[in-house]
């Protein structure tokens, strides 16, 4: 995880202008026991980012609890200003309204934005959206009619420093969904290959009767920690790469494989990670499958949604692409059937089902946390999509 000091010291100090103003606003009106609450508050808060600051983040000797512990101290931090600062907000519009309740309202939202804020921490990242999804397809073989495909994304493993129980819950509801085949679109860790260990013995009871497949996300290439060199890095990335090996799964590097029925056949491709930021291009279609434009069904397990609309739509006739990566950038507003996340800003096709004519594409919004350790309104995500003939 890589800070911007500049922007954490930009709100720094808007944070101790907030406090000093509070503070002498309510040692004016006589609440000198708020003013003291106030200042534990502000004081905490001072402490929190000098911790931040002395941690090494980036490290590759930094163990994985001590990372978890300064996302946690980060998000402390964010979630005490900017309650305070939407508080201050209203404050300030209802004062010009000269509405005498100004300072309750101030403090109800700011303490409803704190609630909402750690009930994404504490409690929607063990919970479980599993997503089913039907697509038809006029070029699906008949035998592949009803085909289930469970995908799962983005798992961070690092997330949960070692407890199972969260990871195990979301391995049970794959395996109880029967599907015909499970597909992982990448980022099993956050930083390195030691976040997946407590876990291999899990990773290995996932099943399905064509088995389990997976590609690489930008997280699991170790380019997110200072190593001492390139050896230990790469050293690091194979050590995943088996690790997935072992547990049972069919790691797809720029690769593909057939499922057979009968005489019917589809080809499931995977690649490598292809971003849209320098140096995450890696991933080539035309190395993993020779034959883009044949008359066969093709799927295409791919990290990263960017690569639909750079490569696959143009350079193919890939009738379905999985992809994750988003996380919904963790933050999502539902109302019925419509959904709004801040990840649109950057990504045209950040989470759910798209499509161009009869192709199709999939972006699972994932089941971890990097960076923030929170999902609010983003719950983690199993999807179930069954492949149709189109009548």
């Amino acid at each position: 995880m890589k800070i911007h000091w500049l922007g954490l010291i930009v709100v720094a100090v808007l944070g101790i202008a907030m406090d000093v103003y509070i503070c002498r606003r309510l040692k004016r009106n006589g609440y000198r026991w708020a003013m003291f609450v106030n200042a534990f508050w502000a004081l905490l808060t001072a402490g929190l980012v000098i911790a931040i600051g002395v941690l090494p983040m980036s490290s590759a000797s930094m163990s994985n609890s001590s990372f978890v512990a300064g996302q946690y101290m980060l998000y402390t931090f964010f979630s005490i200003t900017a309650p305070k600062a939407i508080g201050l907000f209203f404050y300030g519009i209802l004062r010009w309204m000269k509405r005498r309740w100004a300072a309750l309202c101030a403090y109800i939202v700011a303490a409803l934005i704190f609630g909402v804020m750690w009930w994404g921490a504490i409690v929607t990242p063990g919970t479980l959206d599993v997503q089913e999804v039907e697509l038809e397809f006029d070029r699906l073989p008949d035998a592949f009619d009803g085909y289930r495909i469970v995908q799962w994304s983005d798992a961070h493993l690092g997330t949960y420093n070692g407890r199972t129980a969260i990871v195990e819950r979301q391995i049970n509801a794959i395996n109880a969904l029967h599907p015909d085949i499970i597909c992982f679109t990448g980022d099993l860790v956050s930083r390195e290959t030691n976040e997946a260990e407590p876990y291999r013995e899990l990773l290995s009871r996932l099943h399905a009767p064509d088995g389990v497949f997976s590609v690489l996300g930008n997280h699991d290439y170790d380019n997110y920690v200072t190593w001492v060199d390139e050896k230990e890095k790469l050293a690091d990335r194979k050590a995943l790469c088996d690790l997935q090996k072992e547990a049972g799964w069919r790691l797809l590097n720029d690769e593909y494989a057939l499922l057979k029925r009968g005489d019917d056949q589809i080809v499931i491709i995977g690649t490598e990670n292809f971003g849209d930021r320098v140096g995450e291009k890696r991933g080539n279609l035309l190395r993993a499958y020779p034959g883009l434009n044949d008359r066969n069904f093709k799927i295409l397990l791919q990290h990263n949604p960017y690569a639909w609309r750079a490569n696959t739509l143009t350079n193919s006739n890939i009738d379905l692409m999985l992809a994750g990566h988003t996380h919904a950038w963790q933050f999502m507003l539902k109302l019925g059937k419509w959904r709004w996340s801040p990840a649109s800003i950057h990504y045209p096709e950040w989470g759910g089902a798209y499509h161009e004519g009869d192709r199709w594409l999939y972006v699972n919004i994932g089941t971890g946390m990097v960076g923030p350790p929170m999902r609010i309104g983003a719950t983690p995500e199993i999807t179930v999509i069954t492949l149709r003939k189109k009548r």
